[in-house]
């Protein structure tokens, strides 16, 4: 069985389970990774969180069932795991753009959401650059921010941290870089960024071994393998579709929990500047957690 048949075997219990309790650590485990492996890549490959994958079929049944019967909106809320009207009708309108008891008296277009299904491409026309990395722990300082994540554009709160950086504080911080890896790094910690819903930490910063001002934030990176992925910046979701899609499923890793650090580059103070430096392919490096599980 490929990895491909793992993944299409854990939608298949997705959708067995659709009206009952759904265990992630048994969707993991028919997709043969972690639980936190999956949800990535799963975020990647399909362009939406697992949990939306979820909620979207719920209720696209649950349309299909109030459409086709004349069960209570109630018994179908909890069927599909809601447990008052109320959070049903605010999913149910959210998702089809009326409530349940409009649809059942009038004759308005549903979007319903068919089951997912992953199905094998031929990659590996565009090569990708990366090599692995074992390093000891490290420690970066930097200007940090807590990051809700948008579908589209640069995260207002990464946004903040550059618009209220100025010339002084980006020099010291600069300065501070002393050891390897050298350079402006851009980091992420915690479940957020990219394409995976959820909020998350962002560090404008360097390592260093110096001891951190008082103005900036210490993050301790722990010893920890990573793959690390040469690439361009702005990217676009072809290249998580290359990096989920086509290197983890054949390399014999997985990502494991951790900070996602981005090599550069360096920003423009004000916010204007950096926005016109993004538009312009500038080479970086992607470091993400690992380990090797084949």
């Amino acid at each position: 069985m490929n990895v491909i048949d793992h993944l299409n075997n854990a939608l298949d219990y997705i959708e067995q389970n659709l009206e009952d309790e759904i265990n992630e650590h048994e969707i993991a485990r028919r997709a043969y990774c972690s639980v936190y492996h999956f949800k990535r890549m799963f975020s990647y490959l399909a362009g939406i969180s697992l949990q939306d994958y979820i909620r979207r079929r719920r209720l696209s049944l649950a349309a299909l069932e109030l459409q086709s019967s004349t069960v209570k909106v109630i018994d179908i809320a909890i069927k599909y795991g809601y447990h008052s009207p109320d959070s049903f009708t605010r999913a149910f309108q959210s998702q089809h753009g009326i409530t349940p008891t409009e649809m059942r008296v009038t004759n308005q277009s549903l979007k319903v959401y068919p089951p997912m299904t992953f199905r094998l491409s031929i990659g590996g026309s565009e090569p990708m650059k990366f090599r692995i990395e074992n390093k000891e722990a490290f420690q970066v300082i930097g200007i940090t921010n807590r990051v809700t994540p948008v579908d589209m554009g640069e995260h207002p709160g990464v946004e903040h941290v550059w618009r209220s950086t100025d010339h002084d504080t980006y020099a010291e911080l600069k300065s501070l870089n002393n050891v390897e890896p050298y350079g402006i790094l851009h980091v992420d910690r915690g479940d957020g960024s990219g394409l995976v819903k959820g909020e998350y930490d962002y560090y404008l910063s360097v390592a260093s071994t110096k001891p951190c001002p008082d103005k900036f934030t210490r993050l301790d990176v722990p010893s920890m393998t990573w793959v690390v992925i040469d690439v361009k910046v702005p990217w676009g979701p072809e290249k998580w579709q290359q990096i989920y899609g086509e290197w983890f499923p054949s390399s014999g890793y997985e990502q494991i929990e951790g900070p996602r650090i981005q090599i550069g580059p360096e920003i423009a103070i004000g916010i204007e500047n950096q926005v016109k430096v993004m538009t312009e392919e500038v080479e970086v490096e992607y470091w993400i957690p690992v380990k090797q599980v084949r």
